[in-house]
């Protein structure tokens, strides 16, 4: 089969497209014939290596030779104890420890999958997992009267925080490069702010809820930013930022009425199929910004990295 594969970490250079074994599932796994798989920041962090977390597993090598866990596609076949799933059932979820996705075939545990709705195509399921769970447990305490700051909120996880939040009820701030202004307004924020041009931490009036996707400023900034008895919740960042988070953040916030610390993201089918519930419905949306093949798998990440997608990336291996 064919797939994308990194020997070493380093920039999209480190990756080719080549021709390697088909996987076999073992027990408690299923093959999925890849549809479709989106593109994570968590992907680039994996390819270069770097925030050092990235390379847990695997400090000299990757740990995973072939990226892609946000997966949606067909089962092909299931190992011993799987009772769930039977081949040709249209499946979803996040492959986060196995990954696999930038190829034709993958191997999942069943307790990653879900079924995927009929209303959604493969791309949009593609979109949900990882992005999902991490949109609706960020935004958890959002409503009517809240002001909640999205930061990242062009990218995957940001967009479905954004529409999250607006249809809970909160007045919304997403920020962003300028690229991603406009996109921002069409999920429904309130304000908008082009990170390179604007602090959220200076001159505004507080937060109750701050969803942080790309933490990098010092935790008196976040603290600053939050309104008494707020809360501030960080996905991914440098290593140094996290740390901080969790120590001086979350000393510094108890003193002063505020709650600073990191995400811990619940992850498996029960944490991003509400989600797809909504999309199912009309009330959220999936939002691609392109659909490449997988020779285009090492421009895409690229793209990601540079934070200049809208939304998400999918990458179609048929």
């Amino acid at each position: 089969m064919k797939a994308v594969v990194q020997d070493r970490y380093g920039g999209p250079e480190v990756l080719r497209a080549t021709e390697v074994p088909v996987p076999r599932p073992a027990d408690g796994q299923v093959l999925v014939r890849v549809a479709a798989t989106s593109i994570n920041l968590s992907d680039w962090e994996t390819l270069r290596g770097s925030p050092a977390y990235a390379r847990l597993g695997g400090l000299r090598r990757p740990r995973r030779s072939i990226l892609g866990s946000d997966i949606a596609g067909t089962v092909e076949a299931v190992g011993t104890g799987v009772d769930r799933f039977a081949p040709g059932d249209e499946v979803y979820g996040d492959n986060l420890d196995l990954k696999g996705g930038f190829a034709e075939l993958a191997v999942m545990p069943e307790s990653a999958l879900a079924l995927k709705p009929a209303g959604l195509t493969f791309a949009q399921a593609s979109t949900i997992p990882q992005a999902g769970a991490i949109a609706l447990q960020g935004t958890a305490g959002a409503g009517p009267g809240r002001r909640v700051l999205v930061n990242g909120g062009g990218g995957g996880s940001g967009t479905f925080a954004i529409q999250l939040a607006k249809r809970l009820g909160a007045h919304v701030t997403g920020v962003d490069n300028a690229l991603k202004l406009e996109h921002m307004r069409s999920l429904g924020a309130d304000e908008v702010i082009d990170f390179r041009r604007a602090d959220f931490t200076r001159d505004v009036e507080p937060y109750d809820l701050v969803l942080d996707l790309v933490a990098h400023r010092s935790v008196f900034a976040y603290r600053r930013a939050l309104a008494r008895g707020g809360r501030y919740r960080c996905v991914g960042g440098s290593v140094r930022a996290l740390v901080r988070v969790l120590t001086i953040g979350a000393a510094a916030g108890a003193v002063t009425g505020r709650s600073l610390g990191v995400l811990a993201v619940k992850e498996g089918p029960a944490y991003f199929q509400p989600l797809a519930d909504l999309c199912v419905a009309g009330d959220v949306t999936t939002h691609i910004d392109r659909t490449v093949g997988l020779d285009e798998v090492p421009d895409a990440l690229a793209l990601v990295g540079a934070g200049q997608a809208l939304g998400k990336v999918v990458v179609a291996p048929g």
